[in-house]
């Protein structure tokens, strides 16, 4: 299996998008998409505060598996079950769940609410997606994990360590998938399980303690692949319930997973957005595919995205470009090459802004037209070509994305410039 990773926690594309670059994931080696859906998902019921106002609908999520379907590509859907739940602890219903009452990144494993809640989340994804042999419980990075009073009483009282606490959340999560949902077969991320001492690992599975799903429910055999270079054969099998992980491993495990980050979390910036990130994926999957980046590898990504060459240390594409959003792709490529440098070279290098319209001039109004006549022309030129293709690039964008992220990409990287601009043509006018 070789998964792209979408991670629609920010900039998700419209679903015609997907519909555009689908077809190319698979050309290009995929066969599988991983898709963290967080608050795009059209949650239902009591769940539904967590839905971005523009959640797919259900038609959407339908749609999405059929286009996967059709370019045989496998969907995995991704839930995440103890850590980057900012989208879910942000609310004020589930505040009481927070590992530390002051931030959102992670649940608190002790209040039962919080796996009755998972259940209810886990339900809903699943559900939609019977298709999927695979769900991935994410699990990775839980921040916070053992500063809250209850972990802290809990390790206290157990004698446990973080390890042990956190294998016994996920544990349960295992158990209500395993139980509930027959033949689905889990993935999570291993950093968590890289820091968990051998002892911890051997102390939560040792004899009856090891996962027991109810009964008449056989556990799968357990693979760490990522974790195989550091653990032996035996220390493998102790790690809890059905698990994959991202690696090098066996025959129908996972072998690798390119990832389209969208935000870091919740709460952060915009990465790159994903028509910009094309060309780095494309020589990620082409380089799994063949084992390595040659030039036979090279010459077929190329024209598989109508490039004519690329410079990988300089991160540069030569050429027109003919893949689903190959526009977007040369107009960031401006914005990043020339918007700031244009702007500010305008504004603080033409001599005579900076002695007859300075913010002083332009505070109270007052300044030589002579002088003003000098800059003028030119500085309106830069206004207009610029606004221009702002409004060309604003357009290519509401193609792909939603008016949210649209609003948040110009803010990011439109506006801290062309307004500088704006408010000088407005003052000289």
């Amino acid at each position: 299996m070789r998964l792209v990773h979408l991670d629609l926690k920010g900039a998700a594309p419209r679903v015609s998008y997907l519909e555009q670059v689908f077809p190319l994931l698979s050309q290009l080696g995929a066969n599988g998409i991983l898709i963290e859906y967080e608050d795009m998902f059209p949650f239902k019921g009591e769940l539904e505060i967590l839905k971005s106002p523009y959640a797919y609908s259900e038609k959407d999520i339908e749609r999405i598996q059929q286009l996967a379907d059709l370019h045989k590509l496998e969907v995995v859907p991704l839930v995440q079950t103890f850590g980057h739940v900012e989208f879910i602890l942000k609310h004020e219903k589930y505040q009481h769940l927070r590992e530390v009452e002051r931030f959102p990144n992670s649940f608190n494993p002790h209040v039962p609410d919080t796996l009755a809640l998972l259940k209810s989340i886990l339900s809903q994804v699943i559900e939609k997606h019977r298709r999927s042999t695979w769900i991935h419980i994410g699990a990775d990075e839980v921040f916070h994990l053992g500063e809250g009073m209850d972990s802290k009483n809990w390790m206290s009282r157990n004698k446990g360590d973080m390890g042990t606490m956190y294998l016994k959340h996920i544990k349960e999560v295992l158990s209500f998938i395993t139980t509930q949902f027959w033949g689905l077969r889990v993935l999570m991320w291993d950093d968590m399980l890289r820091k968990i001492s051998v002892g911890a690992l051997q102390g939560e599975t040792m004899g009856a303690a090891a996962v027991a799903p109810e009964p008449g429910v056989s556990a799968a055999p357990v693979h760490v692949a990522a974790l195989a270079g550091t653990m032996s054969s035996a220390q493998q099998d102790l790690v809890p319930g059905p698990v994959g992980t991202w690696g090098s491993g066996e025959h129908e495990q996972p072998q690798a997973s390119s990832c389209c980050w969208q935000q870091y979390d919740h709460y952060s910036v915009l990465c790159e957005l994903l028509p910009v990130g094309i060309p780095s994926l494309a020589i990620c999957l082409q380089t799994l595919v063949n084992g390595g980046f040659t030039e036979e590898t090279k010459r077929k990504v190329l024209d598989t995205l109508g490039f004519q060459s690329m410079q990988l240390e300089q991160s540069t594409c030569e050429g027109r470009g003919a893949f689903p959003g190959a526009e977007i792709y040369h107009m960031v490529e401006q914005v990043n090459g020339h918007l700031k440098e244009s702007i500010l070279k305008a504004l603080e290098e033409e001599s005579a802004i900076k002695g007859w319209f300075s913010p002083y001039h332009r505070k109270r109004q007052f300044g030589n037209p002579r002088n003003m006549e000098s800059f003028g022309s030119k500085v309106l030129k830069l206004h207009e070509d610029w606004e221009s293709f702002v409004r060309d690039l604003r357009a290519h964008l509401e193609r792909v994305y939603f008016p949210d992220t649209v609003e948040e990409w110009m803010e990011e990287n439109i506006n801290p410039y062309l307004d500088q601009l704006r408010d000088l043509v407005r003052d000289y006018r």
